[in-house]
C-alpha cells in the first residue's frame, strides 16, 4: 500500500508546482531587452530570447518608400547618428544610419525572421498608416512559417489605428494601449473584440486591474523595472509585466 501512497504525494506536488508555475505573468520584453542592448534591434531582440521571454514588444513606423520598421521615437535623433522624422525617410537612408551600440535599424520582417516558435510578437503601431502593411507582413509570416494568429498581438496609443487594424483583420489579437484611462480602454476593448488591456502600471491600482479583470480582458502592464513595483504588479493578478530587464520578473 505505500507505493500508491508515495504515487499519490509526487502527483499532488507536481500538481502544485505546475499551479504556481502557470500563476507567474508572462514576461514581456519591452523593446527586445532594452536593458541590455539597443532597443528595438536585432541584438535586443536576441538578448531576450536568450532570456526566456514569453513574448516580446516592439514598436514599429512606416517610412517615407513604404516599408515597416521598427523604432520607437517620432524623430531619430536620440538614437542615430542622424537627425529627423523617422517617417520621412527612405529605406536607404535608414539602411545607412548607425544607432547607439553600433546597431541598425532593422525592419519588421527582420524582427519576426529571428523569432522563436514559443514567443509572441507584440507589435505596437506608433505611427499612422501602419495597419494595413503590418497585417500584410504578418500574413506572410503565417504561411511562411506555419504560424497561429496567436503568434501576433497587436497594440497601441493610437486608438484609431487599432480600429483600422481591426477593420483589416477581424481575428488577430489586439491590446489597448493606455496610461491610466482604464473606462476608456475597457469600452474600445469591448468594441474591438481585444485580447487585453496594457496599462501603464503607474496607473494601475487593485480596483482598476479588478474591473479590467471582471470585463473579460488580460492586463499587461507596462514597463515595470524595479524589484518592488514587480512585486506590487504581481499583488494585482496581472497576466503579463512588460519590462527592460526580462530576467528581474520570475
Amino acid at each position: 500500500m505505500k507505493k500508491p501512497i508515495v504515487y499519490f504525494l509526487l502527483l499532488s506536488l507536481l500538481l502544485t508546482q505546475s499551479c504556481k508555475m502557470n500563476d507567474e505573468p508572462l514576461v514581456i520584453g519591452h523593446r527586445g531587452a532594452m536593458g541590455h542592448e539597443t532597443e528595438n534591434t536585432v541584438a535586443s531582440i536576441q538578448k531576450a530570447l536568450e532570456l526566456g521571454v514569453d513574448m516580446i514588444e516592439i514598436d514599429v513606423f512606416k517610412i517615407k518608400s513604404g516599408e515597416i520598421v521598427v523604432f520607437h521615437d517620432d524623430t531619430v535623433d536620440r538614437l542615430a547618428n542622424a537627425t529627423g522624422k523617422i517617417e520621412e525617410f527612405d529605406i536607404s537612408q535608414i539602411k545607412q544610419m548607425v544607432l547607439e551600440g553600433n546597431q541598425t535599424i532593422p525592419l519588421l520582417k527582420d524582427v519576426i525572421d529571428v523569432l522563436d516558435d514559443d514567443v509572441r510578437l507584440n507589435i505596437e503601431l506608433k505611427g499612422a498608416g501602419t495597419a494595413d502593411k503590418v497585417n500584410s507582413i504578418v500574413n506572410e509570416f503565417l504561411e511562411k512559417k506555419d504560424w497561429d494568429l496567436d503568434k501576433f498581438i497587436i497594440s497601441s496609443f493610437n486608438w484609431e489605428e487599432l480600429k483600422s487594424m481591426r477593420r483589416v483583420n477581424k481575428d488577430i489579437p489586439i491590446a489597448i494601449l493606455t496610461g491610466d484611462d482604464i473606462e476608456g480602454s475597457i469600452a474600445l476593448a469591448k468594441e474591438l473584440n481585444a485580447e487585453a488591456v496594457n496599462p501603464s502600471f503607474k496607473g494601475l491600482d487593485m480596483d482598476s486591474a479588478k474591473k479590467i479583470k471582471e470585463a473579460g480582458f488580460k492586463i499587461y502592464t507596462w514597463t515595470v523595472n524595479k524589484p518592488e513595483d514587480i512585486d506590487l504588479v504581481k499583488s494585482f493578478d496581472v497576466d503579463g509585466i512588460i519590462t527592460n530587464y526580462p530576467e528581474r520578473i520570475n
